[in-house]
């Protein structure tokens, strides 16, 4: 693997490292919250890039 890939690997314990940090700053009641918001955003983002523009079809 090429050095300039190394910051990105993410591997088991990085990922546990983010789940309690997350867990901590926000609380487990806040979770469902955000990730409920994260949810409607992502779906608000893909409604709008299947949107055809009428001049797009010209």
């Amino acid at each position: 693997m090429p050095a300039f890939f190394l910051p990105l690997a993410i591997g088991p314990w990085q990922i546990v490292l983010l789940v309690l940090l997350v867990l901590l700053l926000f609380g487990g009641r806040k979770i469902p919250e955000l990730m409920r918001g994260l949810g409607s955003g992502i779906k608000e983002f893909k409604d709008a890039s299947k949107e055809d523009d009428p001049e797009e079809k010209k």
